[in-house]
């Protein structure tokens, strides 16, 4: 048994900054880094779009320096994985790799929440080399360049779109007819009046073709049999994110996808001394820079709840 002041549990730019802020006020933090430390960003490579990077950053070397200074802010920071918690009573409970008990006057959550892949061999190989899950963190490197997109809800509509403003073509592959479209009817209306969207109905992808960079994707018509293969230098993946907050249920309140819900405009749950950051509990933006924005707020709201109760 441990007990801590103040524990973090997840890395990723919400983690590590809740933790360079809950260092410097003195909460004593320790952090877990769970099973992919670093987040979702270890799996990308250039960040362009992250403030004070002006030549811009692999993102794990951002990861990197993320960890070096909340380290040197006094941040103890561990490999290990929540695998249990107890939310019923103060302190928390909260089991790391199902075997070491913690015991924190105070939670932050920042686990994240994980792509939904389509599953193919040749989409783990070429993830990071043309393979993406977030065409506003990497449809830029694609201008003036034909791309594909799989997903038929509001967040693939939206991605499309913004990849045609960027990209010569987008192909956008749906699996099902347009009856079977899951977006809203405004945003189907705006896809199909994108004059340089081509929509493939009834379609899924065989495989994406390339050694060591995209160079086409093979589809199939699914009533038809018919196998296209359609040149591509970008395919992106958007057919949801799951959040990793499976953990939490039964404590914490969530919306249908299991996304943790917080009081607006702040990092609290509904219980009382647990704090929620990043993309476990953001589902609409998922960006580095608002999860280490919500980070931030977690920590300060953690170190104001922990002077109220006098434990600092």
């Amino acid at each position: 048994m441990e007990k801590v002041h103040c524990l973090i549990i997840g890395s990723g730019p919400a983690g590590y900054t809740a933790a360079i802020y809950a260092s410097r006020a003195n909460l004593k933090p320790v952090l877990y880094q769970g099973i992919q430390p670093g987040g979702q960003l270890t799996i990308t490579t250039e960040v362009e779009n992250y403030p004070g990077y002006p030549e811009g950053i692999q993102g794990p070397e951002m990861m990197v320096d993320f960890e070096k200074q909340a380290a040197r802010m006094g941040a103890d920071i561990r490999y290990g994985l929540a695998t249990k918690v107890d939310f019923s009573k103060q302190p928390f409970k909260v089991w790391i790799d199902e075997e070491k008990e913690i015991e924190a006057d105070s939670v932050i959550i920042a686990t994240g929440a994980s792509a939904k892949w389509l599953g193919l061999p040749s989409e783990e190989r070429l993830n990071g080399f043309g393979v993406s899950a977030c065409a506003v963190c990497d449809g830029f490197f694609f201008r003036t360049k034909e791309v594909a997109i799989v997903g038929a809800g509001d967040t693939a509509c939206e991605e499309a779109i913004y990849l045609s403003k960027l990209c010569s073509t987008v192909h956008m592959i749906v699996r099902k007819d347009e009856s079977g479209m899951k977006a809203s009817k405004v945003m189907q209306d705006r896809v199909k009046a994108t004059p340089n969207i081509k929509i493939y109905w009834n379609s899924v992808t065989e495989e994406i073709v390339g050694e060591n960079k995209v160079e086409a994707m093979r589809i199939k018509n699914i009533v038809t049999n018919e196998i296209t293969e359609v040149p591509v230098q970008g395919f992106f993946v958007a057919i949801g994110h799951q959040p990793n907050s499976d953990i939490f249920k039964g404590w914490l309140t969530m919306d249908e996808a299991g996304y943790i819900q917080t009081i607006p405009g702040t990092s609290k749950t509904n219980v009382e001394g647990v704090f929620a950051a990043g993309d476990v509990q953001d589902k609409i933006y998922r960006q580095a820079v608002t999860a280490a924005g919500s980070g931030c707020m977690a920590a300060l709201d953690a170190e104001r709840y922990l002077s109220a109760k006098g434990h600092v």
